[in-house]
């Protein structure tokens, strides 16, 4: 049975998992959302070193801007598909170009809480499942098995 539950929802279990994985001494990389302006109360910054990985980052999870604006143009599950074949395309590139930045993420993930940010979900692409952090998790604990992840609305792989 899937539930569906409000992104309000999902922010208050992934918080709750993330704290509840903290409380058990083991250190994970989890995601955060990133906000323009004041952040809501409501969702405080998580405590843990934060990464920017944004499209305008140099970062090794950030996607190509082209590739941003062009899934945001039309955010239909079909643009998705492709944007995440190409982000994963890009993913293994960086993986063999730059594996000395996800090793360093990944080790520094095992040492203390580690959270990817993005501005998703956004009014235009307002799904948390559609944003390249959640990729980019899937993508960390299949190259690094032994990392403790923590996915939104889901306990920690």
């Amino acid at each position: 049975m899937l539930l569906v539950l409000p992104q309000s929802s999902l922010y208050l279990c992934h918080r709750i998992i993330c704290n509840r994985i903290r409380l058990q001494k083991t250190q994970m990389l989890a995601r955060y959302k990133m906000y323009r302006g004041s952040r809501p109360a409501e969702d405080p910054l998580p405590e843990g070193i934060r990464k920017d990985v944004r499209r305008h980052q140099n970062h090794c999870l950030s996607p190509t801007k082209e590739m941003v604006e062009k899934y945001l143009e039309n955010p239909t599950l079909q643009a998705w598909k492709v944007y995440e074949k190409g982000y994963m395309k890009l993913l293994r590139r960086n993986f063999r170009e730059r594996r000395d930045d996800f090793d360093k993420l990944a080790d520094l993930a095992m040492k203390q809480d580690v959270y990817i940010g993005c501005s998703c979900p956004t009014t235009t692409n307002p799904d948390i499942y559609r944003c390249h952090t959640v990729l980019a998790l899937k993508f960390m604990k299949q190259k690094y098995p032994n990392l403790t992840v923590a996915f939104p609305g889901q306990s920690s792989e």
